[in-house]
């Protein structure tokens, strides 16, 4: 077997000659060329002369180096320009409201109608939603992830009235009609 001792000295000697030739690099210059011979060749260096400057004013644009881009479509602009919409801060904020209800976040058919109320001031219902959870409704309320408006309460059920935008640009309105379970 060969001894640890002699595997440490072979690789502190590889080490050391690594060290060497790494310490010895050609764009160093050598100790060995004299001083005054390097003063020499900067002394026989003469000065190149400075080349003027012009300014780019002094030359005419040519046609060649020149585009019109006047009669070209920018390619930046949308295909489909959105129309504005001219909410009032009052809409707005009604929006933002009818959107962050529960209420708002189901189709009017997957709501159950279980109690009307009649005989006050006005008629109220309550219906119960996919998720199990109760609303008291009033006509003029909004129901629905359409905006559906209530329309009217009656002692046979909730009539509420969707309207929608279809693929031709036309408005179309929806009746749609809440029940109360029959009773078995």
């Amino acid at each position: 077997m060969i001894k640890k001792s002699k595997i440490i000295g072979a690789l502190c000697t590889v080490l050391a000659c690594m060290l060497i030739f790494q310490a010895c690099k050609k764009d160093q210059p050598s100790q060995s060329v004299p001083a005054p011979v390097q003063m020499a060749n900067v002394a026989t260096n003469q000065a190149k002369p400075i080349q003027k400057a012009v300014s780019s004013s002094l030359f005419q644009a040519t046609a060649l180096n020149q585009f019109d881009f006047s009669n070209k479509k920018d390619p930046f602009k949308p295909y489909v320009l959105a129309r504005p919409t001219r909410n009032t801060p009052n809409e707005t904020n009604k929006k933002i409201q009818r959107d962050a209800l529960p209420i708002h976040s189901f189709d009017v058919s997957k709501f159950k109608l279980i109690g009307i109320i009649t005989g006050g001031r006005e008629n109220q219902a309550m219906v119960i939603d996919p998720n199990g959870k109760g609303y008291v409704i009033k006509v003029g309320m909004t129901i629905g992830n359409s905006n559906g408006k209530i329309t009217s309460i009656t002692s046979s059920g909730v009539d509420v009235l969707e309207q929608f935008t279809d693929d031709n640009g036309r408005v179309r309105k929806e009746n749609i009609k809440i029940t109360l379970p029959r009773k078995q």
